[in-house]
């Protein structure tokens, strides 16, 4: 069984997957938000080709993902293209998101928006294939959510983790034309992942709990330890889109919010949360009109009327949670 292994084994077997992972997943291209789990990505395929790193973020806000992906990118000697959008084309580029992934959940939204931006700027400089750390999180448990969960409980967690994990990367690159790939979910990897321990996964050191601890231990001195131990963060607070919810409750009057609020839970069944979700909504029944259920026997949001997958609980459509 592999948690009877030391940790140097684990250590040592985990850093050889890897490195096939990424050479079966090889791209010239990565997004690079420099967090742990495209530091490691982009510093075993950077031995291999001449990789372009790139990072998009809000500007004129607060976008920590910059300047950590900038660290990993000088440390690895890599070509690092950055691109700092505006409000007015996050808002052009939120309809292309709601469309490709049929999704009005601000959660979804807010992350996806900037991965899009991030995937076409990688387009717009000529590659066609690119590496995400996709499917790390959900592996070795990288969630902060997680870190007070042990034993039965954290396993049952991310067994559904594994039993669900989708990604927007896939999708929005293929609506580019592009292909994105990701190394995590490696069938070599990912089988040893999850019979993995979770000691190994969230462990105490440094005076705190640590997510993902094993792959941290696994590349201590590979890495800068600015992005070792890097806490994680969301994708929205690390480009800035955090701050979008703000943007949209000025643009959308109480009364206006209250008002189709009212419209859309009577004609559509649609319950709407508030206004980032109203905007989002918007975009979503003007493209794809009212959500509905395509199978009426199987399990349906009580938010949105959409169709909900077994064994999750919360709505892909709507982001209702938990149902």
């Amino acid at each position: 069984m592999t948690y009877l292994l030391s940790l140097g084994e684990i250590c040592s077997t985990l850093r050889a997957l890897l490195h096939d992972a990424v050479k079966r997943n090889l791209a010239d291209g990565i997004l690079l938000s420099g967090g742990l789990d495209t530091g490691i990505l982009a510093s075993i395929a950077s031995r291999f080709v001449s990789l372009k790193a790139f990072t998009a973020a809000l500007r004129g806000v607060p976008a920590p993902d910059v300047e950590y992906a900038t660290l990993m990118a000088g440390k690895l000697g890599v070509r690092h293209l950055v691109h700092l959008f505006d409000m007015n084309e996050l808002l052009e580029a939120i309809p292309v998101v709601v469309n490709v992934m049929r999704s009005f959940d601000p959660m979804e939204v807010r992350n996806s928006v900037t991965i899009y931006i991030a995937l076409r700027l990688a387009k717009e400089s000529g590659v066609s294939v690119l590496m995400t750390g996709d499917g790390c999180d959900e592996l070795f448990a990288g969630y902060s959510y997680l870190l007070d969960l042990e034993g039965e409980r954290l396993e049952s967690e991310l067994q559904k983790f594994s039993s669900a994990m989708t990604f927007s990367s896939v999708s929005l690159a293929e609506n580019l034309g592009i292909r994105a790939e990701l190394p995590y979910l490696d069938p070599e990897l990912e089988s040893y992942a999850m019979r993995l321990n979770t000691q190994f996964k969230i462990h105490e050191e440094r005076g705190q709990k640590w997510g993902k601890w094993v792959l941290r231990k696994a590349f201590e001195g590979l890495l800068p330890d600015e992005v070792l131990w890097r806490v994680k963060t969301p994708i929205e607070y690390g480009s800035g889109t955090h701050t979008l919810p703000a943007k949209l409750n000025q643009m959308i009057s109480d009364n206006e919010f209250e008002e189709e609020k009212r419209k859309y839970l009577e004609k559509d069944n649609v319950a709407i949360r508030d206004k980032e979700q109203l905007f989002y909504y918007r975009e979503y029944r003007k493209l794809l009109g009212a959500p509905h259920p395509i199978d009426s026997r199987s399990r349906i949001c009580p938010k949105c009327n959409s169709n909900v997958a077994d064994r999750v609980n919360y709505c892909r459509t709507c982001g209702a949670y938990p149902i």
